[in-house]
């Protein structure tokens, strides 16, 4: 496997995304990784690592800045990174436009087969994207944010997944309602999987604050593992 590191800007603001993928001779599909509200750290990687293992371009991009990151356990610092982005989600889609822009230059990848999946934060962020009209062939949001921002959507191309725990307080019943009502309505190609005595980070081994909300689960992990290989390999 080749790892490497590629910067990319959005306008002045210099982004660096970790990029991993088997060497091969032809091009692949690309998968955007959008991380958590904590920045592109090795969670994030981890997981554009094992899309590479899965035979695609793995692409886990940067929403912060170079070298901006938060830390586990930080709630109050890694909200003052997240909140303008959630605020405004005109800024969190151009940011997202911008990585698009930056996978779909690399030699390795075929630029017409693209797809973004994104974790708690990072949900928020590829259904941003897909909301914005991008011509991408799916996102997956897992244990993201569901509810959109104050700002109107474009028609959505991409099909849509979302991978999510019952039981998660910072994504309430309702809002999941609110969520599949608005996809329905928009006639997206949407799926919903909501697994039971979940919270919300159930795919972060490192997870264990239930007071928080944030609860690691293996059996959910595994179960979104396999979903997210059936979404990609349909299609891709």
């Amino acid at each position: 496997m080749i790892a490497e590191n590629i910067e990319y800007k959005d306008d002045d603001v210099l982004l660096e995304a970790y990029v991993a993928y088997q060497e091969s001779e032809s091009q692949k599909p690309v998968v955007l990784v959008a991380h958590d509200w904590s920045g592109r750290r090795e969670f994030a990687c981890k997981a554009a690592e094992r899309i590479a293992a899965m035979g695609y371009v793995g692409f886990a991009l940067d929403m912060y800045g170079k070298n901006v990151y938060g830390a586990d356990g930080d709630a109050e610092g890694n909200a003052a990174l997240m909140n303008p982005f959630a605020s405004d989600r005109s800024v969190l889609r151009k940011r997202m436009t911008a990585a698009l822009s930056a996978a779909r230059a690399i030699p390795q990848v075929n630029a017409s087969e693209v797809a973004a999946m994104g974790y708690c934060f990072g949900g928020m962020c590829v259904l941003e994207l897909a909301r914005s009209g991008a011509d991408v062939r799916g996102v997956v949001s897992i244990h993201g944010i569901l509810a959109p921002g104050e700002i109107s959507n474009e028609k959505i191309a991409a099909k849509v997944l979302c991978l999510h725990g019952h039981d998660d307080p910072m994504v309430s019943p309702d809002q999941v309602l609110a969520f599949e009502t608005e996809m329905n309505e928009a006639g997206v190609d949407w799926q919903l999987h909501n697994y039971g005595q979940t919270m919300h980070a159930f795919t972060n081994p490192a997870a264990n604050n239930p007071a928080f909300g944030t609860v690691y689960s293996e059996t959910a992990a595994r179960r979104a593992k396999q979903s997210l290989k059936n979404f990609l390999d349909e299609i891709f």
